[in-house]
């Protein structure tokens, strides 16, 4: 099937937002709390369906692991300190293709995430701005939309199991960017895996 867009997660498979949550999580004198804290958003998540706040979430997420409430907060102070995985600007560049990213956070922060990456995207969806969060049907569908490409002619990659499921569901040319080395759900058996970007093609 011929690919005429490529559409990423945000904040797993192109930014290292994992780091951020570390570095918040030591801030608050935790530090070793800051990628289960992340891991357990992400649980939430894709459990949520429909939109509420995401620094809701992320507070709930928080509190679920023993973080404080201003644990949220104090994400949202440090966002712009999101950077891009090694391999992502170079992967993103040599694609000569439309590109979009779909992500399960408030439309400003999805923005101003996105803007961390250093390229240019033709599309960006916000769970926020779909009324919903992965993997519920509602994100991937406003992104194929905007993109005015079906799914089948889309290579989407994700950064968890969570969105590739979601999106094998609507059909994409799914990739998981597996670079946590996290357990292969047989669900996925259709995603192509891969550690990272580097050398990736759709």
């Amino acid at each position: 099937m011929t690919v005429r867009a490529v559409c990423f997660d945000l904040l797993s498979a192109l930014l290292d937002s994992g780091a951020v949550w570390d570095a918040v999580a030591g801030e608050l004198g935790a530090p070793g709390l800051g990628r289960r804290w992340r891991r357990t958003y992400l649980a939430l998540t894709s459990e949520e369906g429909g939109y509420r706040p995401y620094l809701d979430v992320v507070a709930d997420a928080a509190g679920a692991v023993g973080l404080p409430p201003r644990a949220s907060g104090l994400l949202e102070e440090r966002w712009d300190r999101l950077e891009p995985w090694p391999d992502v600007r170079l992967a993103l560049e040599r694609l000569a293709l439309p590109l979009a990213v779909v992500t399960n956070c408030a439309a400003v922060l999805g923005r101003r995430a996105a803007a961390r990456v250093g390229v240019t995207f033709d599309v960006v969806v916000t769970a926020e701005e779909a009324g919903a969060y992965k993997p519920d049907p509602a994100p991937y569908r406003l992104a194929c939309e905007r993109l005015g490409q079906a799914p089948a002619g889309v290579a989407y990659v994700a950064g968890s199991p969570f969105d590739a499921r979601g999106a094998l569901a609507q059909g994409f040319q799914v990739t998981w960017v597996n670079r946590l080395h996290d357990a292969e759900p047989p669900e996925l058996a259709a995603a192509r895996v891969t550690p990272s970007l580097e050398g990736w093609r759709p």
